[in-house]
């Protein structure tokens, strides 16, 4: 349905996924740690079959080119998600520093903005791209009319630069789904997380999803839950038709 094409940034060319009809609404998809491949492209043409323009760029494209860094085992498969996991992918995620995700937010938005119509954009995030779609948010206040994150880990953190601190600065409305025992988004981060929509005046879902665990939209690993992933489909499909 879409096309892999190339989007310039300030450390050069980096792929992304570009899916549906040009002048419609804008959506920028920010991938898991696992990346861009054939998962998340699959996700973006059914967001982009809703009405909108979908980019999902390859944030990892200092590393290499995303067919280079995707996953060679099913990881569906017993203990291949863990494997793959094993292999430096958090070295990666780390690497992805604020700083550097903003210089690249730059390059998604203007990139985005040539395909879709003048109206705002909206954002949805998986895993650690929650964590991008909050700050990105914060970055575009008024661009960015609509934040989704789903199974995101560590979006509330003891740091001055903590990604839920950028939802003060923000215009949009949120919708997050939590995993059900995440680790890396227990029951204090999710509370605090609210607390700070709730002094924004921002609209907001803020849910725990019963039974799901951290990566459960992803149908290509062992991690899926089909009734969270649909879900997750239902509330970012109706907040973008609020917002977009």
């Amino acid at each position: 349905m879409g096309e892999l094409t190339s989007v310039t940034t300030v450390d050069g060319p980096a792929e992304a996924y570009l899916t549906g009809t040009p002048g419609d609404p804008g959506v920028l998809f920010y991938v898991d740690a696992i990346g861009l491949r054939p998962q998340t492209m699959a996700m973006a043409d059914r967001i982009a079959s809703w009405g909108y323009v979908v980019l999902v760029p390859h944030v990892f494209h200092r590393f290499g080119p995303a067919a280079e860094l995707a996953p060679t085992d099913d990881l569906r498969d017993p203990g291949a998600r863990e494997a793959f996991f094993a292999g430096g992918v958090m070295d990666r995620v780390k690497a992805l520093t604020p700083d550097l995700a903003e210089a690249d937010a730059a390059a998604w938005v203007l990139a985005l903005a040539e395909h879709a119509g003048d109206g705002p954009f909206g954002v949805t995030g998986y895993c650690m791209g929650a964590r991008l779609a909050v700050r990105t948010a914060g970055w575009y206040p008024g661009r960015v009319r609509a934040v989704g994150g789903w199974h995101g880990g560590g979006l509330v953190t003891d740091g001055p630069d903590s990604p839920h601190l950028a939802v003060a600065a923000s215009s949009a409305e949120y919708a997050f789904g939590h995993a059900d025992a995440d680790r890396s988004m227990p029951p204090e981060a999710v509370a605090a997380l609210g607390e700070v929509l709730e002094a924004a005046g921002r609209p907001f879902l803020n849910e725990v999803f019963a039974g799901a665990s951290h990566g459960y939209t992803m149908a290509d690993t062992s991690i899926y839950d089909e009734a969270a992933a649909e879900r997750h489909f239902t509330e970012l499909r109706a907040l973008f038709e609020r917002t977009l």
